[in-house]
């Protein structure tokens, strides 16, 4: 008779999640003094968001009443085929294709039912980059990689191309240990950023970040940066692409990340793209997230400095 954690583990395979590992719902304290300190330094940037909720992030607990594990989940976005340099400007990888929070929701709806029906009555929460959840600190601790010298989770045999997701619930689950870092002395990661983001090593400086700067900042990018972009006009890869781990990726099996017609833009289009156009090439797409204006911002600004 399979236990409770093999169904879970034969769930997650089934419905396309490359690694699952499981976690004791508890407080997350070494993790809390390096959080209190990062955003201390203000290395949050605008993202004020994260200064709040501040227990919720590190105690499952407060999140999910009764809570017991967190199961750890991480869902391959590795492309077929890297755009890259094939475009006039760079969109990073996890945003090829449809919106992943739409593609993983459905997933972990079907999670929970599948335990409900091959466990027994469960209550929990399922979340995907959206709430206060410490996603990466919770597949560390379950095993399912490190945490790099960029802040990214690192798998040992397939890189960090991954979409982190979480099921806490009211179950209490076998739990999985932590593996040791890899990272070694590799500094390839701290020495490719364009804009110093990776401040030390396992520290970023979210304000400094080519994500930051082209998503979640909202303002003008500061002109400090003007010759730093390297053409990313969306988010930013530059880390994972100079980590060795991510010689072991391999693409994926999800026709929803597939890229959806951007990839075939030419340099005019991108620069007189109306708002119009841009709501039809991006519909469902992570980029609507800097929605046009911030798009025609990023483009405006790597213009600038070209030249």
């Amino acid at each position: 008779m399979k236990s409770n954690r093999d169904i879970v583990k034969g769930i997650a395979l089934d419905l396309g999640f490359s690694y699952c590992g499981i976690s004791k719902a508890d407080f997350l304290e070494e993790e809390g003094d390096h959080l209190e300190t990062w955003l201390k330094r203000g290395y949050q940037g605008k993202m004020s968001y994260l200064e709040r909720h501040f227990d919720k992030r590190l105690d499952p607990r407060k999140l999910v009443p009764g809570a017991q594990s967190v199961i750890s989940l991480l869902y391959n976005y590795a492309p077929q085929k890297d755009e890259t340099d094939q475009t006039p400007y760079k969109i990073a990888r996890y945003a090829y294709g449809k919106d992943y929070h739409f593609v993983i929701k459905d997933k972990l709806a079907e999670f929970m039912n599948r335990m409900r029906a091959g466990i027994g009555k469960i209550e929990g929460r399922a979340f995907v980059d959206s709430a206060p959840v410490h996603e990466r600190a919770w597949a560390s601790k379950s095993g399912l990689g490190w945490v790099g010298k960029n802040t990214l989770l690192i798998n040992k045999d397939s890189g960090s191309y991954f979409f982190l997701a979480e099921l806490i619930i009211d179950l209490k689950l076998e739990a999985d240990g932590p593996i040791k870092d890899y990272c070694g002395t590799c500094t390839r990661c701290i020495d490719a950023c364009p804009t110093d983001a990776i401040s030390e090593p396992y520290v970023v400086d979210g304000s400094r970040c080519i994500s930051y700067l082209t998503i979640e900042l909202k303002d003008e990018i500061p002109t400090e940066f003007s010759d730093k972009m390297e053409g990313w006009a969306f988010g930013c890869d530059i880390c994972q692409q100079v980590c060795p781990w991510n010689r072991f990726s391999t693409p994926h099996n999800e026709p929803q990340f597939a890229p959806q017609g951007w990839e075939e833009l030419s340099k005019t289009a991108w620069e007189e793209m109306t708002e119009v156009v841009f709501g039809n090439v991006f519909k469902k797409s992570p980029i609507n997230r800097t929605k046009f204006k911030g798009l025609q911002r990023n483009i405006s600004f790597i213009q600038t400095a070209e030249g």
